[in-house]
């Protein structure tokens, strides 16, 4: 809105130039804020939309790459995950190299040429005795299973957050353990449950049928 007193200095004192280059930076500013907000929500995902586009992607597009610092961001955002006591036991162990890349790849039984243009691999690990655990002690008959518990909800919060940022991913739980334990070094005292690829989708990939609802939840 107009300033009411330089409105009445300019019927005032008759300064008509002043006031109509004063309204044409108005309106020029109030068109940019305008622009910029359509921007923003036009480039805006919705959870729903991350939701019902992510798939399990199995080939994938070689000229597209990531750099480190995005997938910097996407693991920071991974860290929000809940856990058990908030003992955050979930590890990631990122190959972006090509000698990583290609070790990996051999290490993923038949996904490997499925995954071979990923331009990220991950390995995702979990710490023993921590989730499920109180003072040392067992806290339940699940035990250590609250440690792949934990290290699922951190691997949903990945996949989700990589969909958001564009890119698509694969879970993968044909690995071979032993031989990505020497490669990357992970200590015995952790877990390696998955393998997950990270790029750009080559093609659009199908969507499964999901099961009804009534299969799969009881309400009382």
């Amino acid at each position: 809105m107009l300033n009411n007193w330089y409105f009445c200095r300019v019927l005032i004192f008759g300064d008509m130039k002043k006031f109509l280059l004063f309204v044409a930076v108005s309106l020029l500013t109030l068109a940019s804020c305008s622009d910029s907000k359509k921007e923003t929500t036009a480039s805006g995902v919705s959870f729903d939309e991350v939701l019902t586009t992510r798939r399990s992607v199995r080939s994938y597009d070689a000229t597209k790459k990531i750099s480190e610092a995005e997938v910097r961001d996407l693991l920071k955002a991974v860290q929000e995950a809940p856990s058990w006591a908030n003992q955050q036991p979930t590890k990631y162990y990122v190959a972006m190299s090509a000698e990583k890349l290609a070790a990996v790849q051999d290490m993923v039984g038949g996904n490997k040429e499925r995954i071979k243009d990923a331009p990220v691999l991950i390995v995702s690990t979990y710490e023993k005795g921590k989730s499920g655990f109180f003072k040392g002690e067992q806290s339940n008959e699940i035990g250590d299973g609250w440690g792949a518990y934990d290290n699922g909800l951190s691997n949903c919060y990945l996949i989700l957050k990589a969909r958001a940022m564009g890119f698509d991913t694969l879970i993968m739980g044909m690995r071979e353990a032993d031989k990505l334990r020497e490669l990357f070094s992970i200590p015995s005292d952790e877990t390696i449950m998955a393998v997950i690829s990270l790029g750009y989708r080559a093609e659009e990939p199908n969507r499964p049928e999901r099961r009804p609802l009534d299969e799969i939840a009881k309400f009382f």
